[in-house]
């Protein structure tokens, strides 16, 4: 008889983790979001003496995200966390949009139990395929005593969904921490912990309940030598809601850009910063004239601002 918070559910969703090229030599040219769930759990040895329940949510190159697949699976990993039977999740997922989706999911669910993001380099054909492993580690992560927020494993390293990062566009370790560090590793299938789980205050699943053609238009401009602001001026005519300043070093603006920022700011559109480097925070100062949102990359800081926005009263 199975204990109680015994079982683990996959949720799939597509990505390189479930692609197929006609070459195990190819790992450029493949298709993605090709194979199901239940082929992605036949491929983890031992995953079917596991309690193990499967879902296919989505099939999609994560490329492709968008916010009604984000609404689905928040709905459908929330459904899954109320079960008591269910000890912890994991979602397959693509590596290009994973950092936003877990930081999405850790902000409106921040989960007590966890919910693990995993994802491969290389298609499920390729004589390097990481997928299998990656997989196998996640399940060890979800069903973990104590285990808990929404994490990535990837590489035998397990992540806090603010931290993660892709940081290489090809190697099978794409993935890391900055500053912060990984939170545990998996060695030879076994989880060592290094720091505390991931913790935070949910807004709530109904912070995305709205119908996601509604939800508002963020967009991330980037500082650079001659930078010009008549992309700001464009974007604020057309009616975007936020946009986040991905800025040179600590959060420096080229002052033309900040120029256009400023007139976008004083028409209603909310604005953010953050820094273009891969690694760091930006220290708030004096000379910064926007809020900073310190830690979290370019592509996270506009899923913060959009989520920011769709609150109560100004969505």
């Amino acid at each position: 008889m199975q204990s109680l918070s015994s079982r683990i559910v996959v949720l799939a969703t597509g990505g390189t983790i479930a692609g197929r090229a006609a070459s195990a030599q190819d790992n450029v040219g493949y298709r993605s979001a090709q194979l199901g769930v239940a082929d992605l759990l036949q491929a983890v040895p031992g995953a079917d003496a596991l309690a193990v329940e499967g879902e296919q949510v989505a099939q999609l190159d994560s490329k492709d995200m968008d916010a009604a697949t984000w609404q689905r699976l928040a709905r459908r990993v929330a459904h899954h966390l109320a079960r008591p039977e269910v000890r912890g999740l994991v979602i397959t997922h693509g590596t290009d949009t994973l950092e936003e989706t877990a930081w999405l999911l850790q902000r409106v669910l921040a989960p007590h139990k966890p919910v693990v993001l995993t994802a491969a380099m290389r298609p499920a054909t390729s004589l390097q395929a990481d997928g299998p492993q990656n997989l196998a580690d996640a399940l060890v992560v979800a069903a973990a005593d104590g285990a808990a927020g929404v994490l990535a494993v990837l590489a035998g390293r397990v992540l806090a969904a603010g931290d993660v990062r892709k940081v290489h566009s090809w190697r099978l370790d794409a993935f890391d921490a900055g500053d912060a560090g990984p939170v545990a590793a998996i060695e030879q299938g076994r989880l060592r912990l290094w720091r505390p789980w991931p913790a935070g205050q949910a807004l709530g699943l109904a912070r995305v309940d709205g119908d996601p053609a509604a939800w508002p238009w963020v967009e991330i401009v980037t500082s650079h030598a001659g930078a010009s602001g008549a992309a700001v001026d464009a974007l604020a005519a057309a009616g975007v809601r936020g946009l986040v300043v991905a800025g040179t070093g600590n959060g420096t603006v080229h002052h033309a850009l900040a120029q256009a920022l400023e007139r976008a700011e004083a028409g209603g559109v909310a604005v953010r910063l953050v820094t273009r480097c891969a690694a760091g925070p930006v220290v708030a100062g004096p000379d910064h004239r926007w809020s900073v949102l310190a830690t979290l990359s370019p592509s996270q800081a506009r899923v913060e601002l959009m989520l920011e926005l769709m609150a109560p009263g100004l969505a």
